[in-house]
């Protein structure tokens, strides 16, 4: 069988190394001069950096099993920490009892507890319209742990108003955690640790990326090929049978089988004309842009975090990442740290635009401003722009996501995967996942469900990686965990 992967991320990486494994003749297709996609690393003045934070973290068996197959023993156990920065303040997360009562005030904190069971008491008398990301929330914390630690984060990834963001967001990256969750906690009371509130994992002493650098290896050794630089314009079919895929630069090349985890507007318009109602959803599903700006600064010992979140509404940037704080074995001989902001954007924001000088001086103004590098020189600046890095869960958008999946599951032949080319907000995990299953799929004629990964999958086996490899876990099996990338921790990553 001859299968094309379009995309070399997590889930097309994946995905294309299971089937080379099992004896397909593989092919993929990679946009980009790396493998990795959101998850790859790279080298930037004498250190190795990430396309921002991307821990990985799973308790799927079948996960966790295929990344330790990967990495042997090339990994290191890090101590999370991560904090969040609301109002010249530094809120530990994980909450830790003295930090969030020094920050907040006894007063303040006060209001959040009463906020929160005012919202219990009115809870069962209001209407159970939970559809908006901000009644979600609301229900489950409160109204004014909601503006202080939901509102503002989610609105600059977003570029949306809360009112405007679909619940579906927060059953994905939320699910059970909760103010209650969040006390237990708080006071040492809840023996199952959520997954918000992990505080170590597993990272490869060569970045993330070393992952799929990896696969892409075991992909060629088993004669696999991979096309990088090469886009692929289309995939070919004959009603709605898969032929063949048209790369960009020419020649079309048959396959009995395309696994596509390119943005799924892109492969709908690409299949020639749809039917009128999927043409009619297609400009309604929309992706947003990251910008990504990596700051050189002197000095070693700036802050102690992986990474934090910025809650500040002052403050354009919504992540920093601290890559002196991840392992030693990337940073190289360097004495100095690197940094990357993060930003969000769509097409048509003036920030999209923007030279890259332009927006180097904008960081080193703000990260500047958190007072988190004192007066540590800034060396040089970088900047990496990133298109549909995230889909958007407007409010109401599976109305318009419903019969564009319909439509594709008509393709013989097609599997769409990813983030992107299944419009989920995917971590590592998932889309891994997702890569495993439709390898199984296809090669063994299994009838996974592949639209269900990250909404309510489960796993029959639980485990989790230590330093010593895979240790089984003794609870019950769960729903899988999933990052969280507000104060309920994006998270990954990514």
């Amino acid at each position: 069988m001859r299968v094309a992967v379009i995309g070399a991320g997590p889930a097309g990486i994946t995905a294309a190394h299971q089937l080379a494994k099992r004896g397909a003749e593989v092919q993929v297709f990679e946009s980009d001069g790396e493998v990795g996609g959101m998850s790859r690393t790279f080298e930037l003045w004498g250190q190795k950096v990430d396309i921002g934070p991307h821990r990985f973290f799973s308790n799927d068996t079948r996960v966790n099993r295929l990344w330790l197959d990967v990495m042997g023993s090339d990994y290191r156990m890090v101590e999370r920490l991560t904090r969040i920065y609301y109002r010249k303040r530094f809120f530990h997360y994980p909450l830790k009892p003295y930090n969030a009562l020094k920050n907040m005030g006894i007063v303040n904190a006060a209001l959040c507890l009463s906020s929160y069971l005012k919202q219990k008491c009115v809870s069962p008398f209001q209407s159970a319209d939970l559809e908006t990301f901000e009644a979600w929330v609301v229900d489950r914390f409160g109204r004014r742990l909601f503006e202080m630690f939901f509102k503002t984060y989610s609105e600059k990834l977003w570029g949306i108003s809360c009112k405007e963001l679909d619940s579906d967001f927060a059953a994905q990256r939320i699910k059970k955690f909760s103010m209650g969750s969040a006390i237990k906690s708080l006071l040492g009371l809840d023996r199952q640790k959520h997954h918000t509130l992990v505080d170590t994992f597993a990272y490869p002493v060569g970045g993330t990326g070393m992952v799929y650098e990896r696969m892409a290896r075991d992909i060629r050794a088993a004669g696999g090929k991979i096309h990088l630089n090469r886009p692929v314009e289309c995939v070919v079919h004959e009603n709605r049978k898969v032929k063949a895929v048209k790369p960009r630069d020419g020649a079309v090349e048959p396959f009995d089988h395309v696994i596509s985890t390119m943005p799924i507007t892109q492969l709908v318009q690409g299949l020639g004309e749809a039917p009128r109602e999927v043409q009619a959803a297609l400009p309604l599903l929309k992706y947003r842009n990251t910008v990504l700006i990596y700051l050189h600064v002197e000095g070693k010992n700036l802050f102690p975090d992986q990474w934090l979140y910025v809650h500040s509404d002052d403050l354009g940037m919504g992540r920093i990442t601290n890559f002196r704080n991840w392992v030693p074995e990337i940073n190289g001989d360097s004495g100095n740290t690197i940094l990357a902001l993060e930003y969000w954007c769509y097409d048509d924001d003036e920030m999209w635009a923007e030279d890259s000088s332009t927006l180097i001086e904008l960081a080193a103004r703000e990260i500047r401003a958190t007072g988190l590098i004192g007066d540590a020189a800034v060396l040089d600046g970088h900047v990496i722009p990133i298109k549909r890095s995230y889909p958007v869960y407007s409010r109401g958008y599976r109305q318009h996501l419903d019969p564009i999946v319909s439509y594709l599951q008509s393709f013989d032949g097609l599997t769409p995967i990813g983030r992107n080319g299944a419009f989920k907000y995917n971590n590592q995990d998932h889309s891994i996942l997702m890569g495993l299953l439709a390898a199984e799929n296809i090669a063994e004629g299994k009838k996974h469900d592949l639209w269900a990964v990250n909404t309510d999958d489960s796993y029959q086996e639980s485990s989790r990686i230590t330093e010593t490899g895979l240790v089984s876990d003794s609870r019950q099996p769960e729903t899988l965990p999933l990052e969280v990338e507000t104060p309920k921790e994006h998270r990954e990553a990514a």
